[in-house]
């Protein structure tokens, strides 16, 4: 999605950033985890696959996706290229044309030092900010592996509700409308989050 391309969100534990080509070695490596291929369903893609595949969601207009960069590396080393504090990622995605006020969200915190540790809260949280404030959504969708306990608490702890498991896909789905409490609870959660223009950083030559 293009509309996030030039946005940077800054929050406490986490930097959110625009999936760019300079992200996609790191993304690869993560992604040749046999463990983290099943807790997000995903298929092993080549390097030139995952390029194609970042190019493919920069351009789709029902895809956002920003990269999740740990806030203190980021912070602590701004001479540092993105690569090096980068975390995860956070997804949205519009899969109903019918009912576009209708996002499916999805974490993951690939980088094993920053598990446990509030990154994947605090950017689901923003992400959901986000989606309410730019993308007009009012309801938020979550398919989580029946196995990925970690990820089902989280979206338990940011009040969505499980509404149905599936034996077949071996996942659960849990979903939040934004009522009004709920909304000014989001607001409350995020009213430290600043957004910036994105400039990419680039390393310095050795």
């Amino acid at each position: 999605m293009k509309l996030n391309e030039n946005t940077l969100l800054l929050g406490k534990k986490v930097v959110l950033v625009p999936y760019t080509s300079q992200h996609v070695p790191r993304y690869h490596e993560w992604m040749q985890s046999e463990e983290l291929r099943q807790l997000t369903a995903s298929e092993p893609l080549t390097l030139e696959q995952e390029y194609e595949m970042q190019r493919s969601w920069r351009e789709d207009s029902d895809k956002c996706t920003f990269i999740v960069l740990d806030a203190e590396k980021w912070q602590a080393q701004p001479s540092t290229a993105e690569e090096g504090c980068m975390a995860g990622d956070v997804n949205l995605f519009l899969t109903d044309p019918g009912d576009p006020a209708l996002g499916e969200i999805e974490v993951m915190i690939a980088e094993p030092s920053c598990r446990g540790r509030g990154l994947g809260t605090e950017a689901v949280l923003m992400m959901m900010s986000y989606g309410v404030t730019k993308l007009g959504l009012t309801r938020f969708e979550a398919k989580i592996g029946q196995g990925n306990e970690p990820s089902i608490r989280l979206f338990h702890k940011l009040h969505f509700e499980q509404v149905a498991v599936s034996s077949v896909f071996q996942e659960v789905t849990l979903r939040l409308a934004m009522s009004e409490p709920e909304w000014q609870w989001l607001l409350e959660q995020t009213s430290h989050v600043a957004e910036q223009q994105y400039r990419a950083r680039t390393p310095e030559p050795s």
